[in-house]
C-alpha cells in the first residue's frame, strides 16, 4: 500500500494490510522525508494530479459504486465554484458537512479519510486530517463538562473533519444527559466555524434517521447524505483475496467455497451485527493463524506451503468471524 500520510498507515493497520510494527517503521519514514517529500510532490505532481491519485484510491475500493460518484460529484461542484467565483459570477454555498449511514466496515472511515485529502488539496480545508470520536469522548458527566470536551475535541479537528460514529447515541440519554448539550455545541460551532472544519455524523441506517426526525433542525444543515450498502458475497470475496494477496498469502479455490460458506451478508442491511469488511478481516486473520499451528510441526516447509490457505485453515470459525 502507497502510505503518504499518516491517516493512511492507520487505515491500513485498521484493515489488516500491515502489522503495527509495519506501521511504526512506517510512521518514522515519514517524519525523516516529510519536508523533502512535500517538497519533491510540489515540483513534480499539479494540484489536479494529486487530486486525481487520490481518487484513484478511492477507484481502488471494492463496491461503494454510488459512494464513489457522489464523491467525484462532490469534487466536481467544489472546482466548478472555485472556477465561477474566479470569473465573478454568482457561486453557490458550500456547505459540506455530511451524513453517513451504513452498517459497521463498510468503508465508512477510509472514505471519510479520503475526502479529507481530497479536501485539503482543494484548498477547503488547511489540513485535511481526520479527527473519529464518539459519544463519549464528547459527552461529559456534569455540568459544563461536556462543552469542554467538544471544545477540545473541536480544536483538535479544525482544518480538517470531525467524524462523529454512533451520533445518535447522543440523544439516547433522556432529559437529564448531557447529549443534548453536545448536540446544542456542536450545532453552534457549525455556525461559528463553518468555514474552519467539516462536520460527519455517521452510524446505522435506521438509526440515522429516527436521530434526524427527533432533531428537525439538523437536517438541513447536512445537505450530503451517503448511504454505504453492505457488500455481497462476491465482493466480500473480493475483499479476503486482496487482504491475502497484500499479506503474501492465497487462498486454495477450495478455500474459496469454505470462506463463502463463512460469510452471510443479510439483506435489505437488516443485521446490524454483521461487520462486513471487519468479518472478512477476522476470518483471514483465524485462518492465517490456523494455518501456522498446522505447518509448525514441520521440519520444512516450501514458499508455497507457507503462502497457501487451506479450506481446514478456515474450520472453526465462525459465520460472523468469531475466533
Amino acid at each position: 500500500m502507497n502510505c503518504q500520510w499518516p491517516e493512511d498507515i492507520v487505515t491500513a493497520v485498521e484493515s489488516g494490510q500491515i502489522s503495527p510494527i509495519e506501521a511504526f517503521k512506517k510512521l518514522r519514514e515519514l517524519d525523516s522525508t516529510a519536508f523533502a517529500g512535500d517538497y519533491a510532490n510540489d515540483i513534480h505532481f499539479t494540484v489536479e494530479q494529486r487530486i486525481e491519485n487520490i481518487l484513484r484510491e478511492l477507484d481502488s475500493l471494492i463496491g461503494l459504486n454510488e459512494v464513489k460518484k457522489l464523491v467525484r460529484e462532490i469534487y466536481a461542484f467544489i472546482e466548478i465554484q472555485k472556477r465561477r467565483e474566479r470569473e465573478h459570477l454568482n457561486t453557490e454555498p458550500m456547505v459540506l458537512h455530511m451524513i453517513f449511514k451504513g452498517n459497521p466496515g463498510t468503508g465508512k472511515t477510509t472514505v471519510a479519510r479520503i475526502m479529507g485529502k481530497v479536501f485539503r488539496e482543494m484548498g477547503v480545508l488547511s489540513r485535511g486530517h481526520l479527527i473519529e470520536v464518539e459519544r463519549a469522548d464528547l459527552v461529559g458527566e456534569y455540568i459544563g463538562h461536556t462543552a469542554q470536551k467538544m471544545r477540545d475535541q473541536l480544536k483538535k479537528a479544525y482544518g480538517g473533519i470531525l467524524f462523529i460514529d454512533e451520533a445518535y447515541s447522543l440523544a439516547r440519554g433522556g432529559e437529564k444527559d448531557f447529549g443534548k448539550e453536545a448536540i446544542d455545541c456542536m450545532v453552534k460551532a457549525m455556525e461559528d466555524h463553518k468555514d474552519e472544519f467539516i462536520l460527519i455524523l455517521a452510524g446505522y441506517h435506521k438509526e440515522m434517521e429516527i436521530f434526524l426526525q427527533t432533531n428537525p433542525g439538523l437536517h438541513s444543515r447536512f445537505p450530503i447524505h451517503l448511504n454505504f450498502p453492505d457488500y455481497n458475497k462476491p465482493e466480500l470475496l473480493e475483499i479476503a483475496e486482496q487482504l491475502c494477496v497484500k499479506r503474501q498469502y492465497q487462498l486454495t479455490s477450495q478455500a474459496k467455497i469454505a470462506l463463502l460458506t463463512l460469510i452471510n451478508p443479510p439483506e435489505n442491511n437488516s443485521d446490524d451485527n454483521f461487520g462486513n469488511a471487519r468479518t472478512v478481516r477476522n476470518i483471514i486473520e483465524k485462518s492465517i493463524r490456523r494455518q501456522a499451528v498446522r505447518l509448525i510441526s514441520k521440519h520444512s516447509t516450501t514458499r508455497e506451503e507457507l503462502m497457501v490457505i487451506e479450506p481446514c485453515d478456515l474450520m472453526g470459525v465462525g459465520p460472523c468471524g468469531n475466533v
